[in-house]
């Protein structure tokens, strides 16, 4: 009587058994994977290990008994929020500081110091200490008692002793009324630690061992040769022909029923998903416009519940018209931002939910620019529908232009950061316009919309109002094509379109006047829409193009700016840029592929040097050299 499968399998196992000890043995550290913890998704690269004994003991990664990842730097254990493979810098947050004084408010009784460690605190970590500052006077502690308590409310750079090192005085950061309370907010997300493999002699020979196909290793055993190149080949035991033959056979049979379970369950999985799918009616209208294999993953409920803790207000990252946003973090570690969509009791109001979020997935699924942000997947349940989009850590351009109490300073925004703000968002309206077919109008293009990450290298989002230009067989046949679509004015108060908003006719021109409101904030540091000016200048529009059509733009520049004669031109450059994009008649806009040229052209001559400017002597507006524009009647022609 045959062996029933079961018992073929465990022969299989035990014939295998030696083979499988032998290859173990001979790839210790070439792959760490049963002892990953989030966030990490992948075994790390050498010198950095989960396995003692493989990497450097001083870049070691411990799972704790909570399945999260930790490192120790000078006697001080640090949670690992964030490492992307085969990089060099980590983001960890301090998880067990030294124990304060009694009765010290602080979670630090000394500086945490990096020095005599191979790794240095990155600059933007720094900066973030840099712009704080106690509102005078500064109230403070017991300084007797908790000395370093009030040494870090007068500087909080002694926070971290290389930053205190690194100090510099061209920052002008705005007071705080708790300073201890954002350090300990510092503390909490993170910050950002790097080691230069270049700078460190020691690591020189992984390069060559990689380059071999090598796994590097430590030698604990020989302090004088503490390096070691693991070989990838394995040793296989000498077998004869026969018993070759039969492990083969054995194996292939034990392969092939793994691979019929996989496969069984996988199967029943997709069609469970799908069946589930098909039971909603906001998937079902997705899958009718959309391929299944185009649109964005589909989350549970109950995975991106668990991911913000249950929606904690204390992840709330950000709050629109349309939905409040949350960090989360993923089963695989991933941070992501998720958007909760409000709900509405109107009928009609629940329904433009609906649209919203289904406009917004389908939109995001046919499009890809390094500028736009990218959607992960989303969700759509009776107890809410959610968007899951990728994680911009560094707020919004509204928040380091107007952001008052938060760790955002307008003043940190230099002018060349400013242009690369404004070319970056051009070259992602211009994707939209010319590059997607049919073109995408996003119709909320405003600063509160526009991400930036650590870097300054921003992403435009919030895709809930965009609309694709599909025009009609009776529009075409007219020859109105270009006039749009129709369609209910929709959008921010002081960026919204007043062409749009008179005809009801939406086209790409719409985004172009949303964008020059966004180019008169860069210049002028204002808010688009501001209820203590006066009534005629309530909008930034409105109280900007008069003074550019007298010549008198210095009087609404960025004070931060004016000192800068660099930053002047370029300024006078860019609102002439924004006096046309914000034009009344939507014909005498420039497009997107014009808008993006002109700002390339600005900040090549930033770097320059080059570009000097003069005035019409008819209406003394300031212009760039290479363009002349004439007043008469006090329009621009």
């Amino acid at each position: 009587m045959p062996s029933p499968p079961s018992a073929a399998a465990a022969a299989a196992f035990l014939f295998l058994l030696p083979l499988l000890a032998t290859l173990a043995s001979s790839l210790t550290c070439s792959a760490e994977t049963k002892t990953l913890c989030p966030p990490l998704t992948s075994a790390p690269a050498f010198p950095f290990s989960v396995s003692p004994g493989c990497g450097h003991p001083w870049f070691q990664i411990r799972c704790s008994p909570s399945a999260s990842a930790s490192i120790s730097i000078n006697n001080l254990t640090f949670s690992l929020l964030h490492y992307e493979p085969n990089s060099t810098s980590l983001t960890v947050s301090l998880t067990t500081p030294p124990q304060p004084h009694r009765n010290c408010t602080s979670s630090l009784n000394r500086p945490i110091s990096f020095s005599g460690s191979p790794f240095r605190v990155s600059d933007s970590s720094c900066s973030r200490l840099s712009v704080l500052k106690p509102c005078p006077p500064p109230i403070l502690p017991n300084c007797s008692r908790c000395s370093f308590e009030c040494k870090l409310i007068k500087n909080p750079l002694h926070l971290i002793q290389e930053c205190a090192a690194r100090h510099r005085d061209d920052f002008q950061p705005e007071c705080q009324g708790d300073v201890l309370g954002v350090i300990d907010n510092i503390l909490r997300i993170g910050f950002e630690v790097e080691w230069d493999e270049d700078q460190d002699p020691y690591f020189s020979s992984c390069k060559s061992c990689r380059a071999n196909n090598g796994f590097c290793g430590f030698n604990s055993s020989d302090s004088t040769k503490p390096f070691l190149c693991f070989s990838p080949k394995p040793i296989i035991r000498q077998q004869s022909p026969n018993k070759i033959a039969i492990l083969a056979i054995i194996s292939l049979f034990v392969c092939l029923l793994i691979a019929l379970s996989i496969a069984f369950v996988a199967i029943r999985s997709k069609r469970k998903t799908l069946l589930d799918a098909e039971e909603d009616p906001t998937i079902i209208f997705l899958r009718r416009h959309r391929s299944a294999s185009l649109l964005p993953p589909v989350f549970t409920y109950e995975e991106l519940d668990a991911s913000t803790n249950h929606f904690d207000p204390k992840r709330k990252i950000g709050d629109g018209g349309f939905g409040s946003v949350f960090l989360g973090q993923l089963y695989d570690g991933r941070l992501v931002a998720v958007k909760h969509l409000h709900k509405h009791n109107s009928g009609g109001e629940k329904g433009f939910s609906n649209k919203s979020f289904c406009n917004e997935i389908l939109i995001l699924s046919s499009i890809n620019h390094p500028n736009l942000v990218k959607l992960h997947g989303y969700c759509s349940d009776p107890r809410g529908l959610l968007l899951v989009y990728d994680y911009v850590p560094n707020g919004t351009l509204a928040d380091h232009l107007h952001g008052k109490q938060s760790l955002y300073r307008k003043g940190a925004l230099t002018w060349s950061t400013r242009v690369d703000i404004a070319l970056q968002t051009a070259m992602a309206v211009e994707y939209l316009h010319f590059s997607v077919v049919p073109p995408v109008v996003h119709r909320d293009i405003t600063s509160a919309n526009i991400f930036a990450d650590k870097d300054m290298k921003v992403k435009v989002g919030d895709f809930g109002l965009s609309r694709l230009l599909v025009c009609s067989d009776a529009t075409t046949a007219l020859g109105n094509a270009s006039e749009g679509v129709c369609t209910g004015p929709q959008g921010t108060p002081g960026y919204l379109d007043p062409d749009y908003y008179r005809s009801f006719r939406l086209n790409e021109k719409s985004d172009i006047y949303s964008f020059g409101v966004v180019l008169l904030e860069l210049i002028t540091g204002m808010r688009a829409v501001d209820q203590s000016r006066e009534m005629r200048e309530m909008t930034l529009a409105d109280m900007v193009v008069p003074r550019i059509q007298m010549g008198l733009l210095h009087q609404v520049v960025d004070p931060v700016l004016v000192v800068d004669k660099e930053a002047m031109e370029g300024a006078a450059a860019m609102a002439e840029l924004a006096f046309r994009c914000v034009a009344a008649d939507k014909d005498d806009r420039p497009d997107a592929r014009e808008v993006a040229m002109e700002l390339r052209r600005i900040k090549g001559r930033g770097k320059t040097g080059s570009g000097l400017l003069r005035s019409s002597n008819s209406s003394n507006v300031v212009v760039p050299d290479d363009r002349v524009v004439v007043g008469v009647g006090g329009l621009m022609i």
